[in-house]
């Protein structure tokens, strides 16, 4: 039935066109150019009426909603894909992190990190090189703590090093000298046994380190460092008690190696 009254309506157009066809032929010769156009314009607005309405309408698909299985797979292939890291992705990271990590420093670069750079340093030996913590200890034996072997060896390469101590006779000297030997300290180069001073009296030492003008002393005496604390400019005053009021330049360490950080 629609298509039926669509024909006629088709029909009726065709019918009213080639009227107009007719009826305009005659009448342009006698109108001006306006009744021109507007008898031009409504003959286009029939004539594209006339080709819509011929023009077979398309049905458009009704949308259909996915199916179940097909969203499942795609919802679990996404899980999937994000809970899979790059392993590619994964190493360059670590390559990264590893590249950015900071670098832990050598012995030798916290030995003169420390020191503040100073060339010369004096050091007593009993109580800091020495397990021995007087000179009477020194006259039975004397033996070169194991701990502290590796810092003193770096300070060698370093520095200008002297060791010095108090010594009640000249066997003790020999004992000390010895066991410095035997532990290595002279291979290394740096150090060499006329760096190794002897005195007899507790002055005496303190007249060894204002003659060689050390930017580091270090001693176990607390009388010694408070006399040199005006003369020399750092010092690292080992002791297990520190001194009540030190002076601004006066550091103190429990050993030599925990002043290092290698305890």
């Amino acid at each position: 039935m629609a298509d039926n009254s669509k024909e006629d309506s088709l029909q009726l157009i065709k019918r009213l066109g080639a009227f107009l066809t007719l009826k305009l032929s005659n009448l342009f010769r006698h109108m001006d150019s306006r009744s021109v156009g507007a008898i031009a314009g409504l003959a286009f607005a029939i004539v594209f009426t006339w080709r819509l309405l011929s023009t077979p309408q398309r049905r458009q698909p009704k949308p259909q909603a996915p199916e179940a299985s097909t969203s499942s797979a795609a919802v679990h292939s996404r899980e999937t894909i994000n809970a899979n890291t790059n392993p590619t992705q994964d190493t360059t990271q670590n390559v990264i992190d590893e590249f950015f990590q900071p670098v832990k420093p050598t012995l030798g670069q916290i030995v003169r990190q420390r020191l503040s750079d100073g060339r010369k340093v004096t050091c007593r030996l009993v109580g800091v090189i020495l397990e021995e913590s007087s000179p009477e200890e020194l006259q039975k034996q004397a033996t070169v703590r194991s701990s502290v072997l590796e810092v003193l060896l770096e300070i060698t390469k370093f520095c200008d090093l002297y060791l010095m101590e108090r010594v009640l006779d000249d066997e003790s000297q020999n004992k000390v000298l010895v066991a410095l030997e035997e532990a290595g300290v002279f291979t290394s180069g740096g150090l060499v046994k006329d760096k190794v001073l002897f005195c007899s009296t507790e002055s005496g030492r303190t007249s060894f380190v204002r003659q060689l003008e050390p930017d580091w002393h270090i001693d176990s005496n607390p009388d010694i460092i408070t006399q040199l604390s005006r003369f020399i400019k750092y010092q690292l005053y080992i002791s297990q008690v520190k001194l009540e009021r030190p002076a601004s330049n006066v550091v103190t360490a429990t050993c030599l190696e925990q002043f290092f950080g290698c305890v």
